[in-house]
Order: structure tokens, then C-alpha cells, then sequence
């Protein structure tokens, strides 16, 4: 059998597999979960290591870059296959959904306390459904796997969740679900329309062969945009993300920053970019000005914030802002930078969630203001917490400043007062990020619950050290990840000057 196929699916089969045994027998749930992760782990680093980054120089659509690719009929009346492949920017997505997976149901393991078979069975279909969305290359498919991922995620927020969680549950959702009709319109179109004389949810034959005019791409672009712009989330759709991040538990916050709002931008550079050129170079000043508008927003909203998960949920709307301002560069560095941004977010969001997370359960309090001092009682917390957060404002030597930098000069290219513009955004990254910091580790411990608090566990050791090892590795030595992507950017690129 196919090795991505595998990669999808086994999730499910583990997932499946759980509902076989007893929910009194919670550690082998637990441990079923957590090597089933681990197993779509080392699959994910077969395919990474068995990928030939030289494939596809001059490649002008997705066949000539498309690797580990199987294209079987599956509802033949419809001409709708099973088709899956990874090109460099899917299989760095996929790497990252099954590197942070693992982390967060290993990080579950004491922290979920009720209905524990349900939850690593949600988790592990979200996994499935995470992995299937970046690979798959027919539309209907892909439909499929975008709306299967919902479901375990709003069980996430809205069964595991805070005292709100139906809210931010039900927002979600629904946010999501009017995005997704409008895209369900426009990949109904294209089956009609996109290939003369053939009807075809193909995304390589309409990558090959689409003759869209350019009014219909207008109007493509927009349906297509806005599925994804929601699911970023862009200023001004961005509403229904603070609720969900600050009700979800912490391994659903960590998932949903890592991978889930990548799906929004994969979007834009797998779709809306390639297939409807003519409409995106049309939209691109808007995208870019909405983009700057999200950096600088969600940076003063983030500053403002006494609720230190509320922070780390708003600085996303501001990080990816910087994504958003990459892709709509249109030029080699603003590509590069948005795609390696994808995965620094991921990681050092991820991280920062988590960190949250592991001082909520120790105090049961995410406000700022019930801390300060805890760098005496909590060192290597503090330490872990600082490399963190200064990966996350882009201190040269950590990922952060290779995406930052990259991005900034594509958007400079592009238009300088869009460059200028967009790194105040990391002036107030610093200032927010530090600002906390400072509130929460230093100064005197004034209230005695403080002075008790327990340092790092060897599991929750572990996990961070994964993080930043790529947190460190990109940051260090970038082109092992942008080698990766290079190819199918210059597509990108390609199909842009056509």
C-alpha cells in the first residue's frame, strides 16, 4: 500500500481500534492514542526523507512536483478518484500535523480526567482528517477531509472545553460552515467549467488544462478566499478565534494554532493563487492591506490583554497577518517566508499554548496579574518560556526571524510602505510578549500559592525539547525546510506570470 495512504489513514484505524476497548481502560487508550501518533510520526519522516526536492524545477502546475501520488476512481459516475500527493509545501504541513499530534496527546495525558476514550478517539480522526486536507488532489476529496476535520474539533472545544465552550464551539462551526458552502459553490463550477469538454474535480487536470475567463475568476477567487480567509482567520473574520482558543483545552488550542488555521492559508497557495491568477493579482492590494491590518490589530489587541492565553490566541491573528503578507507578494522571498511562517507559527504558537497550559494546571488561573516571581520557584520554566517567546518575536538563531525577515523583504519588494508598515508588527510583538513576561516571572512573589508551584516534569520537558529542536534547527539552518518548498513556490510564481 501506498506510504502517504498509510500516513492518512493509520490515525483512523487507531482511532477506531480505541473504540474496541473499555472506557474504564483508560492507559491502554492512552497508550493505543500515543503510538498510534507516533507511528504516523515516522511515516511522515520516511516521506520527508524520501522526497526529491530537485523534482519539478520548471514545473508549471502540479504534475510535474506531485510525489508519493495514488489516483484511484472512487465514485466513478461522478469522476470523482481518490487522489492524494504531496508536493514540498504539503509535506511540510503534514510533517507538522504529525510532529505536534503526538506532543499534544502525550501533553493530554494528565490533564483530561473525563470521558478520556472519546477524546483520543476526536483526536486521533482529527489527525486523519488534518493529513487528508494537505493531501488531497481532488476537489471532492478534499471537501470531504475539510469538513471531517470539523467535527472531532468542535467536539474538542465543545465536550473538553472551559465554561463556555458551546459558544465558542457553536461559533466555530458556524463560522467555518458559511465559508465552506460558498467553496462548495466554486468547486461545483470548476467540475462543469474549468476543463472544455470534460467534467473533472481533478485539481492537476484543471491545473493543466483550466481556461477560466477572467470574470469568472473574480468571482472564484472570492468564494474560494473567503472559506480560507475565515479559516486563517483574517481581519475582519477573525472573531471566532480568541473564544475557541481560550475555551479549547490546551492540546485543542496547540492543534488548532499548529495546523488547523494553516489550512486557510495552504489554501490561498494551493488554490486561490494558482488556479485564479488573473483575480488574485486583481485582489492582491486589498489581501495585503487586510494583511497589515491583522499584523498591527492583533498586536495592540494582544497587548492589551490580562488573560495570558487571550494573548497568545490574539498575537496568532497578528503572525499570520505576516503569512497572509508573504503570499500576496507575489515574489520568490515573500512566498518562501509565508510558507516557512506556516510552520514557525506552528511551532512556536504551539508552544506557547502549551506553556500556558502546563502553569493553568499547576494554579488553575491564566491572569496575569495572579503571578509574578515565579522565575524563583520555576527556572527551567522560565527559561524554556523565554527561548519561546523570543522564537515567536524573531530573535535571529530561532525560526521566527527567518520567516519575519523573509516575508518583510518580500513585502518590501512588493511595496515598500507595505514592508515598514508590517514590521511595526514586530516591534509590538516584543513589546507585548516581554511585557508579559516580565508581569508574570519577575518581580516579587506577593501571593503564596506561588511559592509552591512545581517546576517542569520530565514529560513536559520532553515535549518542549521537541519544539525546540526545530524552533532551533530552522532558525540555524533554514534551507533544509525552504529546499523543500522552493520548487512548488516557483510554480506558484510561474503560473503568476502566465
Amino acid at each position: 500500500m501506498n506510504l502517504l495512504t498509510i500516513t492518512i489513514f493509520l490515525p483512523l484505524i487507531g482511532g477506531l481500534a480505541i473504540i474496541l476497548v473499555r472506557k474504564q481502560a483508560e492507559n491502554a487508550i492512552k497508550l493505543i492514542s500515543l503510538i498510534t501518533s507516533l507511528a504516523t510520526f515516522a511515516l511522515s519522516l520516511l516521506l520527508f526523507f524520501n522526497f526529491d526536492n530537485s523534482r519539478g524545477l520548471y514545473a508549471s502546475g502540479l504534475a510535474d512536483l506531485l510525489q508519493f501520488e495514488v489516483n484511484k476512481p472512487w465514485i466513478e459516475a461522478l469522476n470523482i478518484n481518490y487522489h492524494v500527493g504531496l508536493d514540498g509545501i504539503s509535506l511540510l504541513l503534514v510533517m507538522l500535523t504529525t510532529l505536534l499530534t503526538p506532543l499534544c496527546i502525550w501533553g493530554s495525558f494528565g490533564a483530561i480526567k473525563e470521558r478520556v476514550k472519546g477524546y483520543y478517539i476526536a483526536f486521533l480522526f482529527l489527525e486523519t482528517g488534518m493529513i487528508g486536507v494537505f493531501a488531497a488532489m481532488d476537489l471532492v476529496l478534499f471537501y470531504v477531509f475539510w469538513e471531517a476535520m470539523l467535527i472531532p474539533m468542535y467536539l474538542l472545544i465543545g465536550v473538553w472545553g472551559g465554561p463556555n465552550r458551546i459558544y465558542a464551539a457553536v461559533k466555530f462551526i458556524l463560522f467555518t460552515m458559511v465559508g465552506s458552502l460558498l467553496m462548495l459553490v466554486g468547486i461545483l463550477w470548476l467540475y462543469f467549467n474549468a476543463v472544455p469538454g470534460m467534467h473533472t474535480f481533478d485539481l492537476v487536470l484543471i491545473f493543466q488544462s483550466a481556461s477560466i475567463a477572467t470574470q469568472a475568476q473574480l468571482w472564484l477567487f472570492g468564494a474560494f478566499a473567503l472559506a480560507f480567509a475565515i479559516k486563517v482567520p483574517m481581519f475582519p473574520f477573525h472573531t471566532w478565534l480568541p473564544d475557541a482558543h481560550v475555551e479549547a483545552p490546551t492540546a485543542g488550542s496547540i492543534i488548532l494554532a499548529g495546523v488547523l488555521l494553516k489550512m486557510g492559508t495552504y489554501g490561498f497557495i494551493r488554490f486561490c493563487i494558482p488556479l485564479f491568477p488573473e483575480a488574485a493579482r486583481e485582489y492582491a492590494g486589498l489581501m495585503m492591506i487586510l494583511a497589515i491590518i491583522g499584523i498591527i490589530y492583533g498586536a495592540l489587541v494582544s497587548m492589551m490583554q490580562t488573560d495570558m492565553k487571550k494573548l497568545v490566541a490574539y498575537s496568532s491573528v497578528s503572525h499570520l497577518g505576516f503569512v497572509m503578507l508573504g503570499l500576496f507578494s507575489f515574489n520568490m522571498q515573500g512566498l518562501q517566508g509565508g510558507v516557512i511562517q506556516m510552520i514557525n507559527h506552528g511551532l512556536s504558537t504551539g508552544a506557547l499554548f502549551f506553556l500556558v497550559g502546563v502553569i493553568y494546571d499547576r494554579r488553575h488561573t491564566r491572569m496575569i496579574a495572579d503571578y509574578g516571581g515565579i522565575a524563583k520557584v520555576m527556572p527551567k520554566y522560565a527559561t524554556l518560556f523565554m527561548i519561546v517567546a523570543l522564537s515567536s518575536i524573531g530573535l535571529p538563531g530561532l525560526n521566527g526571524f527567518v520567516g519575519e525577515f523573509l516575508v518583510l523583504v518580500g513585502g518590501f519588494k512588493a511595496h515598500p510602505a507595505y514592508g515598514i508598515l508590517a514590521a511595526t508588527g514586530v516591534v509590538f510583538a516584543a513589546i507585548y510578549l516581554l511585557w508579559m513576561y516580565q508581569r508574570v516571572f519577575f518581580g516579587e512573589i506577593t501571593i503564596d500559592a506561588n511559592k509552591k508551584l512545581l517546576d517542569l516534569t520530565t514529560r513536559e520537558k520532553v515535549i518542549l525539547a521537541a519544539i525546540l529542536v526545530f524552533i532551533v534547527w530552522i532558525g540555524v539552518h533554514p534551507t533544509t525546510f525552504l529546499d523543500v518548498s522552493e520548487n512548488s513556490v516557483r510554480m506558484v510564481l510561474t503560473r503568476l506570470a502566465s
